[in-house]
């Protein structure tokens, strides 16, 4: 058993007989029915490779349509509260003890019209730029394809998800996650902070970085997704597997942009 860098999958709590209690105690399962006294029905199937596919399908494909919605009505301004409220959905679904499809499709939706606002804003300031507006497009399609390609390595077994690279890969999210809120305090004081997101030859370094971490990220949530699997988690967890799935896709996708805008204001 291992514990995971990725937030959203904190509660699916350690057990002592199996990977996140799955062989021992079914009760602390996410979608534990409390009309059971807290454990799963009889009716309760095990998660599939389906399950989770299918499960992440619809979730991204909330987010993708809030997402173009938002960017083609103009409405950018909507992407602040957005983020707000995306914020405050992700911690009630993390600290939640019960899986729940509607408030995970309601991050995705609010977190698509967050990610189609920040798009629209930095798209047309790289337009005045550069001319170009396919920095939208270049964004999504190397996300897509970060996606793709760390999957392949983890299907490949090219680097190993153990116990030290899952604490590395955490440390790691800690130290950058630390950074962004001490250069953001710094703003406060000091022009450019930490000059960490100034665009400057440090913020490129530090996105790339991020971007990197995030990459390394979707290993640890694959191998989080084929132990429940294995160990038989019931099906509703497929909806928590796509919520995790998700929040790293859009950190990875906002990293991206934002190191597409400093190489294109360069």
């Amino acid at each position: 058993m291992r514990t995971t860098s990725n937030p959203a999958f904190r509660n699916l709590p350690v057990g002592g007989g199996g990977y996140a209690g799955f062989d021992s105690a079914p009760a602390s399962f996410p979608g534990a029915d409390p009309r059971y006294g807290g454990a799963l029905p009889t009716t309760s199937r095990p998660m599939t490779v389906d399950d989770v596919v299918i499960k992440t399908g619809i979730t991204l494909a909330v987010l993708a349509a809030t997402g173009v919605a938002t960017y083609l009505s103009g409405l950018w301004q909507l992407a602040l509260p957005a983020a707000l409220i995306g914020f405050v959905l992700a911690l009630v679904i993390i600290l939640k003890r019960l899986v729940s499809p509607p408030l995970i499709l309601a991050y995705a939706a609010v977190e698509g019209v967050f990610l189609g606002g920040i798009s629209g804003a930095v798209g047309t300031q790289a337009q005045r730029l550069t001319g170009s507006s396919s920095i939208v497009l270049e964004a999504v399609a190397g996300t897509l394809l970060v996606f793709a390609g760390m999957l392949v390595v983890y299907k490949t077994g090219a680097v190993k998800v153990t116990p030290r690279f899952t604490k590395w890969l955490t440390g790691a999210l800690i130290g950058v996650v630390g950074l962004m809120v001490v250069n953001l305090i710094a703003n406060f004081f000091v022009p450019g902070g930490l000059h960490l997101r100034d665009g400057g030859p440090l913020a490129i370094v530090f996105s790339l970085v991020c971007i990197g971490i995030a990459a390394f990220s979707f290993l640890v949530d694959f191998d989080t997704a084929d132990q429940a699997i294995r160990a038989g988690a019931p099906e509703k967890t497929a909806w928590y597997i796509a919520f995790g799935l998700t929040v790293t896709l859009v950190w990875l996708y906002l990293e991206i942009l934002r190191l597409l805008s400093y190489l294109q204001s360069e």
